[in-house]
């Protein structure tokens, strides 16, 4: 299971967030006759969702009950529990559902689990019992020893991330160089220090790693910003004086979208995030205001007389795809490719991934604006921003990208709890163009460039993004 990408907690987390269930926090296992390997035979028959489940990818061992869920996460090295989910009311018998202390919530059929919020689902094969390193697995904590917590962290790494080629490390001679500075007596400061270290050179916004306490280590691609909410506030007001001369837009979802008409029959569309937008933060309140928020903007009355549209995701922390995909079905009338997405699944070959499987834009039954688009993008275009972005490479009609490349980071983010209770997170996913490209590490490519958002911008009181999507837009 993998952390959420649908809650906006700080801002420096909203980076990680990805498409399934968070592992913020041990929970109990349930071990031995009484745990889940003796639950196979549950309401839910031997064929059914009830037993034991090996992720394809993921690095994760569910154990499946008929009123709970437990995750195992699983190293060649060991095991630990994860996060555990209580049963909702009302799931039939061929597919159950469970939602986490954090309120995502998973539905499990034979073969597959998906989270709702999330593109795809994942592919699972039925085990016989529960590993036995996990009947056996010892509940994180502080307790834990340096060099066991420094051996889970680099092993979790080395079996899931897919991008040491490409970043031009050799995780391998990493270890070799700081496995010696670690021992039994090495503090919590000392060994943040040194895996801070082995992280910084991977320039990845969706690796982090967080203590118990305020030690936090996240950064993102060398040469941009990382969304912040002092940055989104500086940014909508400028927007709101220089872009939109002092009118104030429509707001919806707690100030995370808004819309504004322009001359000349063309409007601004601007998106902070693909989440963050209802006070709870589960899907589907959050759908349910994206939808409120679409139905406003895209008017038939509206829709007939607009000849262009300005998308603004240039402070965009992500969020869920599915969402993403949401908004793009409000902007075709022709089902088109997406994006194709897969997971490493070799722990010993980091080349190796699962079958793609491939997500499409369906045109929403609802209202749509099918004419041309400009879409405002930069290195603070993140995540969920970024896939959006993908989502529309292959739109029919007119659309153009204008501003920087995005940030680079499009996968779910692993999260994982370390033996010392820190937690975890890194990407073990690809999202795919058609011809099987992907953008990880230098972002998606614009089609003309401009400044975002610099100080020279900002002192010379200009957006040259917005004026350069304002000239292609022109009737």
């Amino acid at each position: 299971m993998t952390s959420t990408r649908t809650r906006r907690r700080t801002v420096a987390t909203a980076l990680t967030l990805a498409l399934a269930v968070t592992t913020a926090g041990p929970a109990a296992a349930a071990t031995g006759p009484a745990g889940p390997a003796a639950a196979a035979t549950g309401p839910a028959g031997p064929a059914g969702p009830v037993g034991i489940w090996r992720l394809d990818g993921y690095g994760t061992v569910l154990g499946v009950e008929p009123g709970r869920l437990q995750e195992y996460q699983v190293t060649g090295i060991g095991c630990l529990p994860g996060e555990s989910a209580r049963r909702l009311p009302g799931s039939g018998s061929a597919a159950l559902r469970y939602v986490t202390g954090d309120g995502e919530v998973l539905t499990v059929r034979p073969g597959s689990v998906h989270v709702d919020g999330s593109v795809g689902d994942r592919a699972t094969r039925r085990l016989t019992a529960l590993p036995e390193r996990c009947r056996e697995a010892p509940e994180p904590g502080p307790a834990a020893d340096p060099v066991a917590t420094f051996d889970v962290f680099w092993q979790t790494f080395a079996e899931n991330y897919p991008f040491f080629a490409a970043k031009g490390v050799d995780w391998n001679a990493v270890r070799e160089t700081h496995r010696p500075r670690v021992g039994s007596g090495t503090t919590e400061d000392e060994l943040f220090a040194v895996f801070r270290e082995m992280l910084a050179p991977l320039h990845d916004a969706h690796v982090h790693l967080r203590d118990d306490g305020d030690r936090f280590f996240g950064e993102g691609r060398p040469g941009t910003t990382v969304p912040t909410l002092e940055l989104e506030n500086r940014v909508k007001a400028y927007i709101q004086e220089v872009d939109l001369a002092g009118h104030a837009p429509q707001e919806f979802a707690q100030g995370r979208i808004s819309y504004a008409d322009l001359p000349d029959g063309r409007g601004y569309l601007r998106l902070s995030g693909f989440g963050g937008y209802t006070p709870s933060g589960d899907f589907a309140s959050e759908s349910a205001e994206l939808d409120r928020a679409l139905d406003t903007v895209f008017t038939a009355g509206r829709t007939a007389r607009l000849h262009g549209l300005v998308i603004d995701l240039r402070i965009n922390g992500g969020g869920s795809d599915e969402l993403g995909l949401r908004l793009a079905a409000r902007l075709t009338d022709r089902p088109y490719f997406a994006y194709a997405k897969r997971v490493r699944n070799d722990p010993a070959d980091a080349t190796r991934f699962t079958r793609p499987q491939s997500l499409y834009v369906q045109p929403a039954r609802a209202p749509r604006y099918t004419g041309p688009i400009a879409v405002l993008t930069g290195g603070s275009t993140v995540s969920a921003g970024e896939t959006f972005t993908q989502a529309l490479l292959e739109r029919p009609g007119r659309t153009v990208r204008i501003g920087q490349p995005t940030q680079g980071v499009f996968s779910d983010v692993l999260g994982r709890t370390l033996p010392n209770g820190w937690e975890l997170g890194l990407p073990n996913e690809q999202f795919l163009t058609r011809t099987g490209k992907t953008f990880d590490g230098p972002g998606i490519p614009v089609d003309h460039t401009t400044p975002v958002f610099t100080e020279e911008e900002f002192d010379a009181h200009r957006d040259s993004a917005f004026t350069a999507a304002l000239r292609r837009l022109r009737p």
